[in-house]
């Protein structure tokens, strides 16, 4: 349980170091921890998706769309859909953003400052999301969640002349629909056969030198010495950043605890430079061969491969056929450039990104899976990007916690301080060290892993979605409003935490909307293996199943809603867009819809006429458990403008007074 990471010049072996334990949780969205739908308190499969190298016990399962798990049916899934910020840039700031809050719990500490507010360790935070248009051609090729918790094949390149028919017929023998994808398998292929940077500082660890071609490849690092492998994911570029190559990875956000990194990191993301690749061909053909071997200009170059560079996006601009007319483009303030996307050999019009934002990384203290000073958890406002395209897109973000220790220099130990006997090379550190404090004492033995000292800790949410707006909402601020954590109490669920409304305080205007939503499991059972922690689901309702509504209290010391004729809430909201696309909803009907999560959306047939919306009207059907069972697991809400007001609320089913309060504030000014 240790964290820390290794942040990179653009020349490999130009490295800064991190070091420490501390793992990493996802709380909003919530994160995978490599979870699916298991119903143990750990999870099955810790290499399904990436290398978290977190506790088996965290994360949260996939949500479920509705009262039941959805099994093998993964349409039966249910992805959070988050609407895309307006084109702001072209309003100008303060409008249209839409604002999602991430928030996470890192183990071993981070933010401060090295003189004012000393900490235990350095470290830095890093966000980052990945995306593709929802209706990519191709199912092997779609980002998804998977339905078993099985890992993904791969069949290793046998023979350097392997042609592209035999590349094709090795992808598609390793590929399963069925299972979880988020890297593509030419990446993880391009890196498993492309030489991993020897310049890196290794210490005293023995990395594997053969990868089945004669070199040691991008896979082995100095905490993946073997090679070990977690779904499709590039060790190397894991555990490194920024990477000197190119990745399918999107800055959002760097919080490092220096803050005078921020100049470099902001100007040498990815987001804002090009990286490389030397690109090379088939045998006998002029087609382009998706890896190399060669990591450097000059061993490409010696080697008769081309030395290119890849440019990282928004989104594709295919409209614009030709530099010239997408250089001119200034569409909605976007900047617009002519370059080769990662995975494709063609220059094409690519809508360039921002630089990603630097700033302090929040402060928690050590050893301790909790809060800020404020009383808060770690989190970061992400401004939700706006795509031209006017596409729906399909998304995934991840967080990777690093932190480093001034035991040696991060900046100028590189491998010529790689432990070597016969050279008479001592690394600065080495494996479980003795050291001798004088005056004749016996030494003493530290406790240093140099496979951990520098580590990279990691979560990922699962898939949503970022959606364009509906029509007439373009200017308007959104506030995403949600729910984390799963069934259970804080023993059972620990390192989840139990559940509450985020954010739980939320400050708007009257122009602003609210975007109410939220996801949750049928199968958080959190059963036997339990591995170090309590098993149980301690809560309310049905076994194993996460259940969440919105019902108004008088004061937050309170625990009894207000009844509907008493109530503020609903009479003072005004309905911008609701999921089931019913129009004039009644305060009445909505206080319904919120407090059933979705189950009920009238309370007689007259307000809801026709066949599509029968079955959802109070009394009709099936009727609704008062511990809300058979009410759906996730709920896809509704965009709400509130008047002037302060207003608190609950969750009727898991306000549960002894060990959790699942209360909100919402403040409109």
């Amino acid at each position: 349980m240790a964290s820390r990471v290794t942040i990179l010049h653009t020349a490999c072996f130009l490295a800064l170091l991190h070091s420490c334990f501390g793992d990493v949780y996802f709380h909003n969205p919530k994160g995978s921890n490599n979870r699916l739908n298991e119903k143990s308190a750990a999870r099955t499969n810790a290499n399904r998706v990436f290398d978290s190298q977190n506790n088996n016990r965290g994360g949260y399962n996939v949500g479920d769309a509705t009262y039941k798990p959805a099994g093998t049916d993964e349409s039966l899934q249910y992805r959070m859909k988050y609407f895309q910020s307006g084109t702001f840039k072209q309003y100008g700031d303060g409008e249209a953003q839409s604002y999602l809050t991430l928030e996470w719990t890192n183990q071993h500490g981070c933010g401060g400052d090295e003189d004012t507010d000393p900490h235990k360790q350095n470290c830095n935070i890093v966000l980052q999301y990945m995306c593709q248009d929802e209706d990519v051609s191709g199912a092997t090729e779609k980002l998804r969640d998977g339905v078993n918790t099985n890992t993904q094949k791969f069949t290793a390149l046998k023979k350097k002349d392997e042609n592209l028919t035999q590349k094709k017929a090795r992808q598609a023998a390793d590929v399963d629909v069925n299972m979880a994808y988020h890297e593509t398998w030419e990446w993880y292929d391009k890196c498993r056969n492309r030489e991993r940077c020897k310049g890196l500082f290794t210490a005293d660890q023995q990395l594997t030198t053969n990868n089945g071609l004669g070199y040691s490849g991008a896979i082995y690092t100095r905490q993946n010495k073997n090679g070990n492998r977690r779904g499709y994911e590039c060790p190397e570029e894991r555990d490194y950043y920024p990477y000197w190559h190119p990745t399918p990875w999107k800055d959002i956000a760097i919080l490092p605890i220096n803050m005078s990194l921020c100049s470099y990191h902001e100007k040498e993301s990815f987001n804002v430079v090009p990286r490389y690749e030397c690109l090379e061909l088939y045998v006998g053909t002029k087609t382009i061969r998706h890896w190399s071997r060669w990591n450097n200009e000059n061993d490409c170059k010696t080697n008769g491969g081309q030395w290119t560079p890849f440019y990282n996006y928004l989104e594709k601009a295919p409209a614009y056929k030709n530099e010239a007319t997408c250089k001119q483009q200034t569409k909605n303030g976007y900047t617009y450039i002519w370059g080769r996307p990662l995975g494709e050999y063609t220059e094409q019009c690519l809508v360039a990104l921002d630089a990603p934002e630097c700033k302090a990384a929040p402060w928690t203290r050590s050893n301790h899976l909790g809060n800020t000073k404020g009383g808060r958890a770690s989190n970061y406002t992400w401004t939700l990007p706006f795509f031209p395209s006017g596409n729906t897109k399909q998304c995934v973000v991840r967080i990777r916690y690093n932190i480093s220790t001034d035991d040696y220099d991060p900046f100028n130990t590189n491998s010529s301080q790689n432990h070597n006997k016969q050279a008479g090379i001592v690394s600065p550190i080495q494996q479980n060290p003795l050291v001798d404090i004088g005056a004749g004492n016996t030494p003493l033995q530290l406790a240093i892993n140099t496979a951990q000292f520098g580590r990279t800790f990691q979560d990922r949410s699962h898939v949503f979605e970022l959606r364009p707006r509906p029509s007439g909402l373009e200017k308007q601020r959104i506030y995403n409003l949600n729910v984390r954590g799963k069934r259970g109490n804080i023993v059972q669920v620990y390192p989840a935490v139990e559940y509450d409304f985020i954010p739980n305080d939320l400050h708007v205007t009257t122009a602003d909307l609210v975007h109410v939503q939220w996801t949750g499991s049928n199968t958080h059972n959190n059963a036997a293996p339990g591995g170090d922690g309590q098993t149980g689901d301690a809560g309310e309702g049905k076994s194993g199943t996460d259940r969440n509504n919105i019902v108004q209290l008088n004061k937050l010391s309170e625990n009894f809603p207000v009844p509907y004729e008493n109530s503020t809430l609903w009479e003072n909201a005004k309905i911008a867009w609701i999921y089931h696309g019913k129009k004039n909803v009644s305060p009445m009907d909505l206080a319904l819809n919120m407090a059933s999560s979705g189950r009920y959306r009238c309370f007689t047939a007259k307000d809801c006429p026709g066949q599509k919306h029968a079955k959802y009207i109070f009394g009709v059907g099936l009727k609704m458990s008062s511990t809300l069972d058979d009410a759906p697991a996730s709920y896809e809400g509704a965009m709400l403008r509130f008047n002037k007001g302060t207003y608190y609320y609950a969750c009727s089913r898991n306000n549960n007074f002894t060990n959790r309060s699942q209360k909100g504030t919402l403040v409109v000014k």
